[in-house]
């Protein structure tokens, strides 16, 4: 528990800005505009340098995390229940991808621990950039064979990445 506190207390936004400099930001953002294109899934990304020491306290994990955001950020509130949060919580160096129901009905769970898993292997090389990218390709692919694209593509969430 001391060791898990200290980690959050210590990992500072300028961590994560670091890993993920603006223009680093503005290539995940663009890769997120492309791909909303080609499908009618929503795909948002939370980069969280750590937690605040109370919900470290309370033990919160970061699937919990991923999952509450989820909901204040109102990505299960898209039209056709496909969204998708990316969440990297970096004091804990964890990934988490939660999805909505609309995507759960059609694809299996294990899909995304999968994806996360190929997203740790670039992130433990120092690939931030290249491993957010793949992560983001990979739910393209299962959002526009699940969801493809209408004439009436709406844009229903920010494609900046939110950093936290």
């Amino acid at each position: 528990m001391l060791k898990r506190l200290f980690r959050h207390m210590t990992t500072l936004p300028l961590h994560a800005r670091k890993h993920f400099p603006p223009a680093t930001l503005d290539a995940i953002a663009a890769a997120i505009s492309t791909s909303e294109r080609r499908h009618r899934g929503e795909i948002r990304v939370v980069i969280e340098h750590g937690l605040d020491w109370l919900e470290v306290w309370r033990g919160t994990t970061a699937r919990q995390q991923a999952e509450a955001l989820f909901g204040e950020l109102r990505i299960w509130d898209t039209e056709d229940n496909s969204g998708i949060l990316i969440y990297l919580l970096l004091a804990d160096h964890a990934i988490e991808i939660v999805v909505d129901r609309g995507i759960l009905a059609r694809v299996p769970e294990d899909t995304f621990a999968t994806i996360c898993s190929q997203m740790q292997a670039a992130f433990t090389q120092g690939q931030f950039e290249t491993g957010l990218l793949q992560g983001i390709a990979a739910c393209t692919d299962l959002l526009q064979q699940h969801f493809p694209a209408h004439s009436d593509n709406p844009n229903e969430l920010p494609d900046q990445p939110l950093l936290r």
